[in-house]
């Protein structure tokens, strides 16, 4: 049973780039606080301690298991008026704002219980959001470089979305003197639950969906094992989720580093914006690049590039607070290729070889496989972080006064201690087959075998 085939121009107009792209910036919005503050604000505003946080991190991540792959089996045979992808977003929104306005303005008396409760629900609209959502763009374009635009507006929308959940609050704090980590929650979940139902109405209404046909001939585990026999597949996702540690190592002692070692807590906020306003406007330069040299090579100098600066965030102290900046450019500049735009454009290319392999159109299920390794990476670097806080003996407390070992254990862990899981990951990377070469010669015989089926 077929369903005939939208043929999409290869080259999308803009105004499409941007109705797609759009559902990214509320999404990134919400996501980037909790990775942030939400672990300070829990265990220092609400007396969860910091080893609890963690370890709700940890059990969040392992319903995903489940949910992630279920999400891309239901989303790949979803059949309706409005498409595969559509209904899954739409239901996801109400669930995914709610969890939003619960995690981040808790009531009074909100304890660990709550913070595992609504962290559940919010990785399960996530999942049920990005999923079809990450598969849906897959399918936009077959062709190699129109992917990298396409992940590249879609990366710029994020990076846009993460970036005014820095500038709100600090607008707030440079205007009014509103600042902490409690202030950014309340400020940044109101504007996303404003800002969400229209970005993603716009690109349910707007944006285009392949009709792709779908062939309900291989087995679940068949489907499974097509996917594990993938060999670039597999050398992409452990690239991705080496160098995705790293990053979630530094993400939730970002706060901790600059409150605690360089005494800056109120100027958190202006480091964080200076980061994404760099990774936004590198996006371009390194999907240019990508179109030069391959995708694969401008993957790697992004790692490497992080992998050489971050150590220097080791020589900081107290008072240092502005000598972060070049080292922030270089990290910044660095994370707008390796964070989203670069790997998604790679993954859909893999994917063409799967549907080469297998017969069918089966974006969801690999996306539900990288979402899992995303998520379980960035929670298993976020409690490597909190872990080794506690390690090294570090209270989280306002009244505290950190001993010199506490402190350079924040110092080791954010700045030196991830480089190991960049520079591994763009090692990893370095034998990476599909190039633009090969994925052309992919594409011409799924062409011809689609050729072959209309014919016949």
């Amino acid at each position: 049973m077929q369903q005939a085939a939208t043929k999409l121009p290869k080259r999308l107009k803009n105004s499409t780039l941007m109705a797609y792209s759009l559902t990214d910036m509320p999404v990134m919005m919400s996501i980037f606080p909790v990775l942030v503050f939400v672990p300070r604000f829990y265990a220092n505003d609400m007396a969860v301690s910091l080893a609890l946080v963690g370890t709700i991190m940890l059990v969040v991540r392992t319903f995903d298991v489940i949910t992630d792959p279920l999400m891309g089996y239901l989303s790949d045979r979803t059949r309706s008026r409005f498409g595969r992808r559509r209904p899954w977003i739409a239901l996801a929104t109400p669930i995914m704002m709610l969890s939003v306005y619960q995690l981040f303005m808790p009531p009074d008396g909100a304890g660990a219980m709550h913070l595992l409760v609504w962290s559940m629900l919010l990785s399960i609209a996530t999942t049920m959001m990005l999923i079809p959502y990450y598969a849906w763009g897959a399918e936009l374009s077959p062709d190699y470089n129109e992917r990298s635009r396409i992940t590249g507006a879609r990366a710029m929308m994020g990076v846009l979305g993460q970036f005014t959940a820095q500038l709100i609050p600090a607008l707030a704090l440079l205007l009014f003197a509103i600042g902490g980590s409690a202030a950014v929650l309340q400020i940044v979940g109101v504007t996303m639950l404003v800002v969400m139902p229209l970005c993603v109405l716009i690109t349910l209404t707007q944006a285009p969906e392949a009709q792709v046909a779908i062939r309900s001939t291989v087995p679940v585990l068949t489907g499974l094992k097509l996917m594990w026999q993938n060999g670039p597949f597999k050398q992409l996702l452990a690239t991705f989720m080496i160098g995705s540690i790293g990053l979630s190592i530094t993400t939730p002692l970002y706060l901790f580093f600059i409150a605690d070692v360089l005494k800056a807590e109120e100027m958190a906020i202006y480091m964080l914006a200076f980061f994404y306003i760099t990774s936004l406007a590198s996006i371009p330069a390194w999907v240019w690049l990508a179109a030069r040299i391959g995708k694969h090579r401008a993957y790697i100098a992004s790692f490497v590039i992080i992998g050489c600066a971050h150590p220097f965030y080791m020589l900081l102290g107290e008072g240092d607070f502005w000598w972060m900046l070049p080292i922030t450019i270089a990290t910044g500049f660095a994370a707008g290729g390796f964070a989203q735009a670069l790997p998604n454009a790679m993954k859909a290319d893999v994917i063409d070889l799967d549907t080469l392999r297998s017969g069918e159109s089966r974006a969801a299920i690999y996306f539900s496989a990288w979402s899992f390794a995303q998520k379980a990476c960035a929670s298993l670097g976020a409690s490597i972080a909190i872990f080794g806080l506690a390690l090294f003996g570090f209270e989280a407390s306002p009244t505290a006064e950190h001993t010199p070992e506490e402190l350079f254990g924040v110092r080791f862990l954010f700045s030196t201690f991830p480089s190991l899981f960049f520079l591994s990951a763009a090692a990893i990377m370095w034998t990476y087959p599909i190039t633009e070469e090969r994925h052309a010669e992919i594409r011409r015989e799924l062409e011809l075998r689609e050729a072959g089926a209309a014919s016949g």
